[in-house]
């Protein structure tokens, strides 16, 4: 069996996560709380649900069926060949298993954070019972929150076309993750309360572990990742033969150099790595992964801005040009990822950032086939971003009426 030294964590990185090739594929994974209307406070049980989607059978658009701790549903595209036809695949999907639910009783819920009932896990894999107790080891009080009431819309897009292109594209992913959390903010409220946070679900899962939540530098991606594989804290220490080991308390870099309770492997890396929740992940393509959960109508939206400022060279240099201006240049620190699960899109630089990106973006789409989503983006500017408010902003409203 091969034993794992730096030099191993980082040709992984190089050749896995970071592996190149053209540009232009895109995919979603779209999470959404599942409710009952008769039963508000309750968690809809995993049994019923999971039954009602297997009745359905195979998806139209070929979306991928999963489910988090929490019972919520996950639905996954395909990569497919642009941001026109991941949305269609998607959107297919949604309408049939939103319609079977309906005829249920059951709802499809687009927000990032359940506003009522409180987390119950109901997965029962290794794999969450040692996430769970990771978190009561490691003092994460919003960890149960993270995994069993919060709800994300990920954009998953290619690395680059060669090592130059994938260093552009990680740096601008990264630097655009602020405004993807301001423009799509959706969870100002939390056991029917609002927060003070229009992106409460940013706050739950940046409190449960900064050396897994934090973000990525922007520089040399590799080296980027690599060092933040080897800092984070090991979740736990697998065992096919015995209880897993959790919370060994040390990081992944230790556990290499102690080389006990025993030596980690390549298996050991890779499972590492999926414990890993920065706000842009590399997976061998890049995971967006700092946008809330939508309501129907605009959950098309984050996929589509995200493909055209990363894949059409215009939207690119304008979005890198209002970066620099929002940001001075630098890489955003802690102060402006907060102002955006804060303030959102009534922070003033971040409502130019956005006007200027969401516009570039509509063009981009427009050379891109993709007419019908630049026309839901340009809805969606004109309806929150020239308005400086967000999502969240309409909840607040609710809560206020």
């Amino acid at each position: 069996m091969a034993y794992l030294t730096e030099n191993d964590v980082q040709d992984y990185i190089n050749g896995i996560c970071f592996k190149t090739g053209p540009p232009g594929r895109v995919g979603a994974e779209t999470e959404w709380l599942v409710r009952d209307p008769l039963r508000p406070r309750e968690p809809v049980p995993l049994a019923r649900l999971s039954a009602l989607i297997e009745q359905i059978g195979p998806l139209p658009g070929n979306s991928a069926v999963t489910y988090e701790p929490g019972g919520q549903l996950e639905l996954s595209s395909p990569p497919l060949p642009g941001p026109a036809a991941a949305h269609a695949a998607l959107a297919a999907d949604i309408a049939l298993i939103r319609t079977r639910l309906r005829t249920a009783g059951l709802l499809l819920d687009g927000n990032g954070l359940d506003p009522r009932r409180p987390p119950v896990r109901q997965l029962s894999l290794p794999r969450y019972a040692a996430m769970e107790s990771y978190f009561h080891s490691a003092g994460c009080d919003t960890g149960p929150l993270m995994m069993c009431s919060t709800a994300s819309l990920q954009v998953c897009l290619d690395i680059g076309a060669d090592a130059d292109d994938a260093a552009r594209r990680w740096r601008l992913a990264n630097r655009l993750g602020p405004l993807f959390v301001a423009a799509f903010a959706n969870s100002p409220i939390h056991r029917g309360r609002t927060t003070g946070w229009r992106s409460t679900r940013w706050a739950i899962w940046d409190a449960i572990d900064p050396t897994r939540t934090r973000p990525a530098a922007c520089g040399d991606p590799v080296a980027a990742w690599t060092g933040y594989a080897l800092g984070a804290r090991l979740m736990t220490i697998r065992d096919d033969t015995r209880p897993w080991v959790i919370d060994p308390g040390m990081a992944f870099g230790e556990w290499i150099a102690r080389g006990g309770p025993r030596r980690p492997t390549r298996e050991d890396l890779a499972y590492h790595l999926s414990t890993l929740f920065p706000p842009v992940r590399p997976r061998g393509w890049l995971e967006f992964r700092m946008i809330d959960a939508l309501p129907a109508r605009w959950w098309p939206v984050p996929i589509a801005v995200a493909a055209a400022l990363l894949d059409d060279p215009a939207a690119s240099a304008a979005a890198e040009e209002a970066l620099d201006r929002l940001a001075g240049g630098a890489e955003p620190d802690r102060g402006l990822w907060e102002r955006a699960a804060r303030a959102a899109l009534a922070d003033s630089d971040l409502a130019a950032c956005a006007r200027t990106c969401f516009t570039a973006a509509a063009e981009g789409l427009g050379r891109m086939d993709a007419a019908e989503l630049a026309g839901v983006v340009d809805d969606y500017r004109e309806h929150f971003v020239e308005r400086g408010r967000c999502p969240a902003d309409l909840q607040h409203l609710e809560i206020a009426a």
